[in-house]
């Protein structure tokens, strides 16, 4: 008995902690949801990022203007006439009459040979042909006699038609000498060396003393390249050829070549050929065109930016790039209507560079698209336009200066005049 009223003791003790325990819980939790559910609600957090009245935008209007259409390349610099001067005669170099790197004219004395020999031999021709000219005067004299004395039968008529052909016999010698006398002169003249096209020399090839000789590829005495005009050739992809050859059947076309820094048109000429066959192995077509060089801007062998002009769209309708936006539903652009407010159209983009693009249809001017500002946009926003945005548009004729260069054809060129429009970023 006095054994089980203690353990009785100590149960009912741990009975009511637990009870306290579970108490204390219930009446934490019930504090918990008071606090949730009855506190006052937050203020909104009102960030910078929260809309808060009109959204800043910049607009620009559409307008119309002649937009050029190009087709881009990069190009190989040649020249027209390259010439390797040789000499024609052996002889020693007496005199070299030119300076290198010099422009030289058709004609200029580059270099002289040794000219005794080939005078001697002229002088040799000439002294052959005076004794056979002087055998021929004495064969014509006694052709007269013999004729006179056959008509007499004072000799044979044998004798005088022997005479007749000796005379025709020295008038043939004499010409073979006048021959001689020709080939002596030109062999003579071919010891002064002249530039036999116009253009700019190189590095001089051989110095004054040397002897020379025609048939040693090693006298070689300078090169001449032809720097006025000069070409450039370039491959275009096969699906530009029927643009090119339906834009070339109707006239001259115009080429530019653009600095490979700045894109910056450093000469300007037209296109001269169109190959005649496609290289299966690129699947390209190569062009040649021809610049006038006045200002040598162009130099043999250089790789250049070149754009082929094959068309001009008159009166287009052209927005600045910036201001087309893509999405599901197509490209569109945001209108500011008169009230300060936006409207999203859809519209058809025909041609697309960095800084302009055409519109198909759409969009009329003088209706204003935004240019900057898209982030809080959306159809019906009430907006404010800050300082409008030059217009994108190109006189024909003139180019962009986006400071890109073309890649090279046949590596994923992407072709900016293809009529296509380029994947566009929304801002």
């Amino acid at each position: 008995m006095h054994g089980e009223l203690p353990k009785r003791l100590t149960k009912a003790a741990s009975r009511s902690r637990r009870l306290l325990g579970v108490g204390l819980l219930l009446i934490a939790l019930a504090a918990a949801l008071i606090y949730v559910f009855a506190a006052p609600a937050p203020k909104p957090n009102r960030s910078r990022f929260a809309a808060q009245g009109p959204v800043p935008v910049l607009a620009a209007e559409a307008v119309r203007a002649d937009v050029p259409v190009y087709l881009d390349a990069v190009g190989t610099t040649k020249a027209l006439n390259t010439v390797t001067v040789r000499p024609q005669v052996d002889g020693r170099l007496l005199e070299i009459d030119f300076k290198e790197g010099q422009d030289v004219n058709n004609g200029d004395v580059l270099a002289r040979i040794d000219p005794a020999i080939y005078k001697a031999q002229l002088d040799q021709a000439v002294a052959k042909k005076a004794q056979d000219e002087a055998q021929l005067a004495n064969a014509k004299n006694d052709l007269v006699r013999y004729q006179a004395l056959a008509l007499t039968n004072a000799i044979n008529k044998q004798q005088a038609d022997t005479q007749k052909a000796l005379v025709a016999q020295y008038t043939a010698l004499v010409a073979a000498d006048q021959a001689a006398i020709e080939n002596a002169q030109a062999t003579l003249g071919y010891t002064t060396i002249t530039a036999p096209i116009s253009g700019r020399t190189g590095i001089r090839m051989v110095d004054e003393g040397n002897y020379v000789r025609a048939s040693d590829a090693s006298s070689a005495i300078v090169v001449i390249t032809q720097l006025k005009p000069i070409s450039v050739v370039f491959n275009l992809p096969q699906q530009d050829l029927d643009r090119v050859n339906s834009a070339f059947a109707q006239g001259a076309l115009a080429v530019d070549a653009l600095r490979s820094g700045d894109n910056a048109v450093i000469e300007r000429g037209r296109l001269t050929v169109v190959d005649n066959q496609v290289d299966p192995t690129t699947g390209t077509v190569r062009l040649k065109a021809e610049f006038p060089n006045a200002n040598i801007q162009l130099w043999p062998g250089q790789f250049v930016n070149v754009r082929l002009l094959i068309n001009t769209l008159s009166q287009a309708i052209v927005i600045p790039t910036g201001a087309v936006q893509r999405g599901p539903d197509g490209t569109f652009v945001y209108v500011v209507k008169p009230d300060n407010t936006v409207a999203i159209r859809h519209i058809t983009v025909q041609k697309q560079d960095e800084t302009q693009a055409v519109v198909k249809s759409g969009i009329e001017p003088p209706e204003r698209v935004v240019t900057t500002g898209f982030a809080r946009l959306k159809d019906g926003a009430q907006v404010t336009v800050g300082s409008a945005e030059a217009p994108a548009a190109a006189p024909a004729g003139a180019r962009p200066d986006n400071g890109q260069r073309p890649a090279a054809v046949g590596q994923g060129q992407r072709r900016r005049s293809s009529g296509g429009s380029p994947p566009s970023t929304a801002r």
